[in-house]
């Protein structure tokens, strides 16, 4: 079955993106990054499980929302679903529906945050109503998910969250699964009494767990190994990313929320938003300060004076990211010790917020808007 374009009225896409645009999250561990979507009547953040497994608490981020740290309160590695406690009446309502009129051909939308990005949708159709994996029925469709999609939700053309999207299979079909909303419907139904504490459902038998009859680790129906997610340990970072942790620590920032996945970390310096990242595998740790826009007008001056100040710098560099001007620092792990550290850091956090100013006032350049920043 060939796909077709989603087609709801403009005025009516317009709506359901606005809509959907405040109310999905994007979720951060140390491990990983994905995406949520809030369900305001039930008081929680709907996610997969694997986004937040191994983690008590996790970052969340949105369009309404400031970056912040909420508990994971409930797990289901089976059905890869997880809830987070959080509640905000600001935020708006997503309407579920449990119905089973969902149908092959059916038009649908996938929202979320792939690759750490702010927020995109992506539209298609529902390829298979049936799709079995592990005991599980999934709608299969074919909208684009890539790694961030995670957890974010399966939209109809009227609106309503259809699903969870959880994989996909890249075959060069790019297929989607996602979990059917009667599936949250019923968990939703059988946790609705825990408003402290955490719970999980059992592998082994199925039956949710809660923190309080829990046997130690041990389910208490049938004494299989359990994970309850208010009990998990606290991350730890070790080796490089503990040294980067404490420059930042000493830089004055919560490093819990500073983390971006796995050896990422982003913190704000005036208006500038900072990426920090280490790739291992070459013993490279770099420092990216997105700072503004190139102008449209009178670029070649811009330009001459990026040439001039990398000339004059030590140890910092201009370049640009498509339209946007990045401040850079560059550090080999074999050189990086907490003095050194620190100083490249606090001179790149100064610099960031000092050049971002001059470029926007002196040359014409444009702030960049949050959601912007790559």
């Amino acid at each position: 079955m060939h796909s077709q374009a989603f087609t709801p009225s403009e005025d009516s896409m317009n709506d359901i993106i606005k809509t959907y645009r405040n109310a999905i999250v994007q979720i951060a561990t140390p491990y990983s990054t994905g995406t949520g979507f809030y369900l305001r009547n039930a008081g929680c953040i709907v996610t997969n499980e694997h986004v937040v497994r191994g983690n008590r608490e996790v970052i969340i981020d949105g369009a309404m929302l400031e970056r912040q740290l909420v508990p994971v309160s409930f797990t289901d590695q089976h059905h890869d679903l997880a809830l987070l406690r959080f509640y905000d009446e600001k935020m708006p309502q997503l309407p579920l529906t449990g119905s089973e009129e969902v149908k092959e051909g059916d038009k649908v939308l996938a929202m979320g945050h792939p690759f750490g990005l702010r927020f995109s949708t992506t539209g298609g159709i529902i390829s298979n109503t049936t799709f079995r994996e592990q005991g599980i029925n999934y709608y299969q469709h074919d909208a684009a998910l890539n790694p961030g999609n995670s957890g974010g939700p399966l939209v109809n053309d009227k609106g309503e969250v259809i699903g969870i999207n959880t994989f996909v299979l890249r075959d060069g079909q790019n297929m989607g699964f996602a979990l059917p909303v009667k599936v949250l419907l019923q968990t939703l139904e059988e946790v609705k009494k825990l408003d402290k504490g955490s719970a999980t459902r059992c592998h082994s038998c199925d039956n949710i767990v809660f923190e309080e009859s829990a046997r130690d680790n041990y389910c208490p129906h049938c004494g299989a190994t359990i994970s309850l997610p208010g009990k998990e340990e606290q991350y730890q970072p070790t080796g490089i990313a503990r040294t980067l942790e404490q420059i930042l620590e000493q830089c004055g920032y919560d490093v819990r929320l500073t983390r971006r996945g796995p050896n990422a970390w982003q913190v704000e310096k005036g208006s500038a938003t900072i990426n920090i990242s280490y790739y291992e595998p070459a013993g490279i740790i770099s420092g990216d300060a997105v700072l503004c826009q190139l102008p449209k007008e009178n670029i070649a001056d811009i330009y001459a004076y990026l040439l001039r100040q990398n000339f004059a710098m030590e140890g910092l560099s201009f370049s640009l990211r498509r339209n946007q001007i990045v401040l850079s620092f560059i550090i080999m792990d074999s050189h990086l010790n907490m003095d050194t550290g620190l100083k490249r850091f606090l001179n790149l956090f100064e610099m960031a917020d000092h050049y971002d100013n001059i470029l926007v006032e002196q040359y014409g350049a444009s702030w960049v808007e949050e959601d912007e920043v790559d």
